[in-house]
């Protein structure tokens, strides 16, 4: 059972029911508690420094606003990790009301989501990814230090994650392209730059992300040892049925160069067909229609071409939700405290776009 704090009005303890009835829980690490414990210990005690003549005694209130302070300096003083919060959710409000003041920002969003943990994941890398990119190409402004900070440290685990494993580099080179494009245009307006810190740290964070680039260009695919059943092995109904259920178009080239019989496959009229079916209307087929030498349409080209015009549909394994009823944003594995009486008539997939979305004021 959420409490909104000590004053109704405002966000504050979250309490948590126990045998022993509800507690409070503390969003912060062990550690803290027990110093804590320390000051809530002496907070009830007479506190003399200097001569008899000068003695000043601290009450609760000042005991307590100096654990404050220590939690403050502790998470400032931390500054080579994120910061890491109980809940996997945030609530989304645009405006101040008598029960929360402020509103939520982009930045506060993605703190509270826990990315770093979603990029582990094979089902959400690949939207992480797209959400970093459209961070990268617009809202890169409009996050907090914090968040900024926090933005770089998830990108330097996915090239690490790339970099180890070999999972679809070509993803993560267009963001740190799009990523290095940006900051070369808010780096030489210095003075009229809105980045959030020194300008020579922002030259760093560039020539680390060309750096990234340099060991991206030069990653060497590790060659599989396998002495059993192989891609090659496979009867050709389900060579075809695997290309079929691409929704790449570049996935599908390079499916096809691995050998000539995928090749063969790949090249295939009615599997582009398909493809531009899928991600395409008929009314933009009649505007952008490619003739083959033969006097076929040439579907290849055609999908190339409409992707260069309208936004192909995207998939992902798994993405954010968002709780119409309860107006909180949070991954569904994770849950969130809804109150609605059937929770799941309320959920919505929220795309990478449809997230930056939400928070423009």
């Amino acid at each position: 059972m959420p409490f909104l704090g000590q004053d109704w009005r405002s966000p504050g303890w979250r309490w948590v029911k126990t045998e022993d009835g509800w507690k409070r829980c503390e969003p912060f690490s062990p550690a803290l508690e027990d110093g804590n414990n320390q000051l809530n210990d002496i907070s009830h005690t007479v506190i003399i420094t200097g001569d008899d003549e000068n003695e000043e005694v601290y009450n609760t209130e000042d005991c307590e606003f100096a654990a404050k302070k220590r939690k403050k300096d502790h998470f400032r003083s931390n500054t080579d990790s994120q910061c890491f919060y109980r809940e996997k959710w945030i609530y989304v409000h645009k405006e101040s009301t008598k029960e929360r003041h402020g509103y939520c920002t982009l930045g506060e969003a993605f703190n509270r989501l826990d990315f770093s943990s979603a990029i582990q994941d094979i089902r959400r890398f690949n939207y992480v990814v797209k959400l970093l990119q459209l961070i990268a190409k617009s809202q890169l402004t409009s996050l907090s230090g914090a968040a900024q900070k926090n933005y770089f440290n998830i990108l330097d685990k996915i090239v690490h994650k790339v970099m180890e494993d070999q999972y679809n580099p070509r993803l993560i080179k267009d963001l740190l392209q799009d990523l290095s494009s940006t900051l070369c245009i808010l780096i030489r307006g210095v003075g009229k730059s809105v980045l959030v810190g020194n300008i020579n740290i922002w030259i760093c964070r560039l020539e680390t992300i060309l750096l990234w680039q340099q060991q991206l260009k030069n990653l060497q695919m590790n060659k599989q040892v396998n002495n059993g059943l192989t891609l090659s092995d496979l009867p050709l109904h389900m060579l075809n049925n695997i290309l079929y259920r691409f929704s790449d178009g570049w996935d599908i080239i390079t499916l096809g160069q691995v050998t000539p019989t995928l090749y063969m496959l790949s090249e295939d009229r009615q599997l582009w067909k398909k493809l531009c079916q899928y991600h395409f209307a008929e009314k933009q087929f009649c505007r952008h229609l490619i003739p083959s030498e033969k006097g076929h349409i040439d579907w290849k080209l055609m999908y190339f071409a409409l992707q260069k015009y309208y936004p192909i549909k995207e998939q992902y394994g798994d993405t954010l939700h968002f709780c119409r009823h309860c107006s909180i944003l949070f991954w569904k594995d994770t849950g969130h405290p809804c109150t609605a009486s059937d929770p799941n008539t309320c959920l919505m997939p929220v795309s990478p776009q449809h997230f930056i979305d939400l928070f423009k004021f």
